[in-house]
């Protein structure tokens, strides 16, 4: 069986990668599964260019097809920020809560109509021998004026995918990942997957 590195140990990624690309031509590894520890900094200036560099990054060490990606929160009267700080939001090292309550205060005087944003993705697939593969997903949703459920991760107690009234955190996981950024980005890249026959 072949095996794909997913260049991330955010747990909740990964879980989200294999469910969605689920596939018995391949074993998914995490960073740690396939043996690497080293630290990669994201400090391109775009979802690809950060998907890009952790995938060339990790390939070399591993020499195994590698997955990467980098996805984050487009806030429209934000001017589309959080955007590639998305994780890092309150700072370095910030947690997901502290993310959040950032962007729910700079947000909290602005009205339901403005509070328009989108979930970025970008994911990178890379062969050993330098092939190169990409697609993105994009899912469009509204700011909460507060945090709803407890599932996923990130922001995905503030926001609302259009279509729905309530936030990513209190839909199934099952749900979710049928209308994720993520599940689009993946979709597109499974297409491409098949059409090289690296996909039964």
């Amino acid at each position: 069986m072949k095996s794909i590195v997913i260049a991330s140990n955010n747990q909740g990624k990964i879980k989200e990668i294999k469910e969605i690309l689920a596939s018995k031509s391949f074993e998914f590894l995490s960073l740690k599964e396939a043996g690497f520890d080293s630290d990669m900094v994201e400090d391109q200036d775009s979802f690809e260019g950060n998907a890009l560099k952790k995938a060339t990054t990790v390939v070399k060490v591993v020499n195994q097809m590698t997955l990467a990606d980098d996805s984050g929160l487009e806030v429209d009267a934000l001017h589309g920020q959080p955007g590639i700080l998305s994780a890092r939001f309150a700072g370095d090292g910030a947690t997901d809560l502290a993310n959040n309550s950032k962007l729910l205060e700079i947000m909290k005087d602005i009205p339901i109509e403005q509070r328009g944003a989108q979930f970025r993705c970008v994911m990178v697939l890379i062969l050993p021998n330098g092939k190169t593969y990409s697609a993105e997903g994009v899912c469009r949703g509204i700011i909460a004026d507060k945090a709803y459920g407890n599932k996923g991760f990130g922001y995905d107690p503030l926001f609302i995918p259009e279509g729905y009234a309530r936030t990513f955190s209190q839909i199934d996981e099952d749900e979710k990942n049928k209308i994720s950024h993520r599940f689009i980005a993946l979709q597109k890249l499974k297409a491409i997957m098949i059409k090289e026959d690296l996909f039964d």
